[in-house]
């Protein structure tokens, strides 16, 4: 990178502060999971109490001693903090402790870098770190500093490197964004084409670990990677996946949320968080078996406000019913009758085709279902029907007639009878099957 900053390596000291300020407090065992799964060894981890943060360590005196004293004494190369640490305090504490120092928003993106995989996602990760490490230059390199030269000219200092280094960081910024706004307009381009064509997108979005990508493979089929782990996948992954009542619709994997996401990652994953935002339906995976599902939910709502999806309608799916005990897949509903809630478990299998029942309801309200009795001179309306994929089942009845069961968006109903030249209300009255008159086609 463009600073000097103590190595680092494998052995770390977690810190995990609570304060006594109003605040809803969280256990370190989450923070615990995020080293472990950022490829860190947690050697110690180091607890406490405070007001509010000390403005120089973060930490006061004697709890900065104690873990001075585990850093010796574990040999430990890296000190972690559960908190979003300010530049110059993490500055102060590496020279007090001397080794690496991260704070939490720097330990996600280490994790974010391990995961990505795809273009794009490597591109929001850089974008990220550069982002986050624009604001942690030290002034390591002063005796690069650039002297103005020349008959005539006094000497002084010209661009040190400190100056040299945000400069570059600035350029290299600008050139990822431009980058990245070209993969923005290609998946607007994509969204717009799905659009067209109607097809639903449902998206899977919930907190990290929560089983979404698990959940996503047994749905689709598909062989995304899933482990126990926090972020085990990072970058969207979309499949087409057919239902029954409805027809086609897209289904996207996106990244898990985690409370404190930093804001430099959502802004750098707004490409990607778009997949939510503009869905048609969310699916909000919550861990059943987690005793902190309630305020999981509550941050995940956070990050869809912040993203503005929260007006996105919402389908919570309690997933891991397996580890619960007396707890059968089932839909709830609402007082309207309409699904808000199924329960089931991904990894068993059980519980997935309620939850095909209930995307289909949800879906259903904009999607015409019927049963249509063609006459033989119906052909070119019969055949745009076909077009757009909107035939289940095709049978004749004695009369020749052509019995056709369909499912299609209400808009594409619209556009193909406009294109056909009928009227919508006469064709509803002529061609349903349960009408004993048919009209003749005009």
């Amino acid at each position: 990178m463009f600073f000097e900053r103590p190595e680092s390596g494998d052995a770390s000291v977690l810190v995990h502060i609570e304060f006594h300020n109003g605040e809803i407090q969280y256990g370190s065992e989450e923070f615990f999971e995020l080293a472990v799964s950022a490829g860190i060894d947690p050697v110690a981890v180091v607890k406490g109490t405070r007001y509010k943060p000390d403005p120089k360590y973060f930490v006061g005196k004697g709890k900065l001693e104690e873990i001075k004293e585990l850093v010796e004494h574990e040999d430990a190369q890296l000190v972690l903090f559960d908190h979003a640490l300010s530049p110059s305090q993490e500055r102060n504490l590496e020279a007090a402790l001397k080794c690496r120092v991260l704070d939490r928003t720097g330990l996600i993106l280490e994790i974010f870098a391990q995961r990505a995989r795809t273009h794009e996602g490597k591109l929001q990760v850089e974008l990220a770190q550069l982002q986050h490490a624009s604001t942690r230059l030290i002034r390591g390199w002063t005796h690069l500093e650039r002297q103005k030269g020349g008959i005539g000219v006094r000497g002084g200092p010209g661009e040190t490197q400190l100056e040299s280094d945000r400069r570059l960081l600035r350029e290299r910024i600008k050139s990822i964004q431009k980058r990245l706004d070209k993969v923005s307009a290609q998946r607007d381009q994509n969204r717009r084409s799905r659009t067209r064509s109607s097809i639903p997108t449902v998206s899977l979005v919930g907190y990290t670990n929560a089983g979404k990508s698990t959940l996503f493979n047994r749905i689709t089929g598909a062989d995304v990677y899933a482990a126990d782990q926090l972020f085990a996948t990072l970058d969207p992954t979309l499949r087409k996946l057919d239902l029954a009542q409805i027809g086609a619709i897209i289904l996207a994997d996106t990244v898990g949320f985690i409370r404190q996401l930093p804001h430099k990652l959502v802004n750098a994953f707004q490409a990607t968080l778009k997949e939510s935002s503009e869905a048609d339906l969310l699916l909000h995976v919550v861990d059943a078996s987690d005793e902190n599902r309630d305020d999981n939910i509550v941050h995940v709502n956070d990050v869809l406000k912040e993203i503005e999806a929260e007006e996105v309608p919402t389908l919570l799916v309690f997933n891991k019913i397996d580890s619960l005990d007396f707890v059968k897949p089932r839909i709830d509903r609402n007082e309207a009758g309409k699904p808000y809630r199924v329960w089931l478990s991904a990894k068993e299998g059980v519980g997935i085709e309620l939850l095909k029942e209930a995307i289909s309801e949800l879906l259903a309200v904009d999607v015409v279902k019927e049963t249509l009795v063609l006459p033989s001179n119906a052909g070119r309306f019969r055949a745009m029907l076909f077009a757009q994929g909107a035939v289940t089942s095709e049978r004749y009845d004695e009369q020749g007639c052509a019995v056709l069961d369909i499912c299609l968006p209400k808009k594409d109903y619209a556009t193909i009878l406009v294109n056909a030249g009928v009227e919508a209300e006469k064709f509803l009255h002529a061609f349903r099957v349960n009408n004993n008159q048919i009209d003749s086609w005009q």
